[in-house]
C-alpha cells in the first residue's frame, strides 16, 4: 500500500510540474511582442500518456487489490458461517385463553338409601336381587310375622273388652241418675215434713245426706265411663299401630333405581329396624364429585358444561354440567369439592366408577408456552437455552407452571418471540455463537394435560439435565 501511495503521489507531482510550465509559458507569451502560441504537440501527447499511465497504474494498484481483499473477507465469513455449529429453535407461544382442565372423579348415585325391615318376623318371599331394576312402589320382598298376627288379635279383643266395659259403666251410670233422682224426691218430702213437724230433724238430715251421697255416685261413675273411652281409644290407636306394622310386612322401593345390595334370601330371621334388606341408587342421573385446585376454583360456576370420559369407554364422552360447589377449600388438600351431574339414560354409567371430567376454564392472563425438549434441569433451577438474533446463547431461569407432556407453561423468565434451543447438547454453552434453524412444529398430543406442576431442581421425565 505504501508503494501504491508513493507512485500516485509522484504522478500527481509530475502533474503539477507541467501544469506551472503552461502557466509560465501563458504569462511569458502575454508580456511579449510575439504572437501567442499553443502548447506543442509533444507537450501534449505527454501529457495523454502521463494521464493514461496514472489511470491504469489506479486500476492495478487501487482497485483490483481491494477487490481482492473483499473476495478474502467474505470466503473468511462465509467460512465461519459455515464452522458455526447449526442449532434448531423453537418460539415461545401464548398459551389459549381457554384452558381444558381434566381432573380424576368419583361418580355417585343421585339418590341411594338402604330398605331395611319395619317388622320383625322371617322372609316369605323375595322378588329382586342385585343388579334389577325396580319402579317406585314395587314390591321386593314379603316379611311373615305370626307373633304380630297375634298381637293383632289381641289388641282387637281388648278394644271389644275395652268397648264392653263402657256400656257396664254407662249402664251404671244410668242407674246411678235413677236413684239420684229417688233421693232428690225424697230428701224434698222429708223437708216439707220437716217443716209441719211431722217428722224429726234427724230423718230429714239423713234423706237430704243420701240425695248428696247419690248425685257424688253419679258423678263418679261418669268420670268412670270417660275413663273407660280413653281406654277405648288407647287400644284402637294400638291396634293402628300394628295393622300399620302389618303393612311393613309388604317391602315396597321407595324411589326408581337398581338394586345394588341384596343381604337377606328367603326364610332369613329379620329384626324390625336392624336388618339391612337392600340397598336401591337412583342411576338415571349420576353425580361425579370431583376436587378443583384453588388457582381454578374462582373460574369453575355453576351451571358450566362438563364432558365425562371413562377409561373403559374409549371414545365416548357424557355431557353433564357443574350443579354445585361446596364454596368452601379443603384445608388439607386446598381444593374445592364440586359436584358435576351427567343423565344416564342408557345405564352405561354406574356408580363406583372412576372418570375424567374435562372442564373448559377461562384464563385471565394466560401464560407462555414452550416445547417440552427445550427444558433443561440444572441444580439451581429450570433453565432453557435463549438464542438472541446474532446467534449468542444465554441460558435463562424460568419458573414453570403446568406439564402438558409436549408443552410446558412458563409463569415467568420469557418473552413472547424469543427463539430456545430445542434439545441443547453439550456445545450449547453460555455466551457461543451458534446457527439458528427454525425446528419443524409438532402436532399436539391427544390426552389429557398432567395437573401436576414440576418441581424446581427435579428433572421431569424426558428433559435434559
Amino acid at each position: 500500500m505504501n508503494e501504491i501511495n508513493a507512485t500516485e503521489d509522484r504522478l500527481r507531482s509530475e502533474i503539477e510540474g507541467l501544469k506551472r510550465q503552461l502557466e509560465e509559458q501563458k504569462k511569458l507569451h502575454a508580456g511579449g511582442a510575439a504572437p501567442h502560441r499553443g502548447p506543442s504537440a509533444g507537450t501534449l501527447v505527454s501529457i495523454a500518456l502521463l494521464l493514461v499511465v496514472l489511470i491504469v497504474a489506479g486500476f492495478f494498484l487501487g482497485y483490483l487489490p481491494r477487490q481482492k481483499r473483499e473476495e478474502v473477507l467474505a470466503a473468511e465469513s462465509k467460512e465461519t458461517s459455515q464452522t458455526l455449529p447449526t442449532v434448531n429453535v423453537s418460539k415461545v407461544t401464548v398459551a389459549s385463553g381457554m384452558s381444558q382442565l381434566v381432573l380424576p372423579g368419583n361418580i355417585q348415585a343421585v339418590a341411594e338409601a338402604p330398605i331395611l325391615a319395619r317388622a320383625t318376623g322371617y322372609i316369605r318371599k323375595r322378588y329382586v336381587d342385585i343388579g334389577d331394576r325396580v319402579k317406585a312402589g314395587q314390591i321386593v320382598a314379603e316379611i311373615e310375622a305370626p307373633e304380630l298376627d297375634q298381637q293383632i288379635t289381641q289388641a282387637a279383643a281388648a278394644i271389644a273388652q275395652a268397648k264392653s266395659n263402657v256400656q257396664q259403666s254407662e249402664a251404671a251410670v244410668q242407674q246411678g241418675r235413677a236413684n239420684e233422682n229417688l233421693a232428690r224426691v225424697t230428701a224434698g218430702r222429708m223437708a216439707n215434713l220437716l217443716a209441719r213437724g211431722v217428722i224429726s230433724k234427724q230423718d230429714n238430715d239423713t234423706a237430704q245426706a243420701q240425695y248428696a251421697a247419690q248425685q257424688a255416685n253419679v258423678n263418679a261413675l261418669v268420670q268412670s265411663v270417660e275413663s273407660m273411652r280413653g281406654g277405648v281409644a288407647a287400644v284402637e290407636a294400638n291396634l293402628a299401630r300394628l295393622n300399620q306394622l302389618k303393612t311393613y310386612q309388604i317391602v315396597r322401593a321407595p324411589f326408581e333405581g337398581v338394586i345394588t345390595v341384596r343381604n337377606v334370601d328367603t326364610g332369613a330371621l329379620v329384626g324390625e329396624g336392624t336388618t339391612l334388606l337392600f340397598r336401591l341408587a337412583q342411576t338415571g342421573s349420576l353425580r361425579t364429585y370431583v376436587n378443583l385446585p384453588q388457582a381454578d376454583a374462582e373460574n369453575v360456576k355453576v351451571g358450566q358444561r362438563a364432558a365425562i370420559s371413562i377409561a373403559e369407554l374409549p371414545g365416548r364422552k357424557f355431557e353433564g354440567a357443574v350443579t354445585r360447589t361446596s364454596n368452601s377449600l379443603d384445608p388439607t388438600t386446598r381444593t374445592l369439592l364440586t359436584e358435576v351431574q351427567v343423565p344416564n339414560p342408557g345405564g352405561l354409567l354406574m356408580p363406583g366408577m372412576y372418570a375424567q371430567v374435562d372442564l373448559s376454564v377461562p384464563r385471565k392472563n394466560p401464560p407462555l408456552l414452550i416445547a417440552g425438549d427445550t427444558l433443561v434441569i440444572r441444580t439451581d433451577g429450570p433453565q432453557v437455552a435463549v438464542v438472541s438474533e446474532d446467534g449468542t446463547v444465554h441460558f435463562q431461569r424460568i419458573q414453570l407452571g403446568r406439564d402438558f407432556g409436549d408443552r410446558l407453561e412458563v409463569l415467568s423468565g420469557l418473552e413472547q418471540g424469543q427463539q430456545i434451543a430445542v434439545n441443547p447438547s453439550d456445545i450449547i454453552r453460555e455466551g457461543v455463537r451458534v446457527k439458528a434453524v427454525a425446528s419443524p412444529e409438532k402436532p399436539a398430543q391427544p390426552g389429557p394435560p398432567a395437573q401436576e406442576k414440576a418441581a424446581p431442581g427435579k428433572a421431569a421425565p424426558g428433559k435434559k439435565s
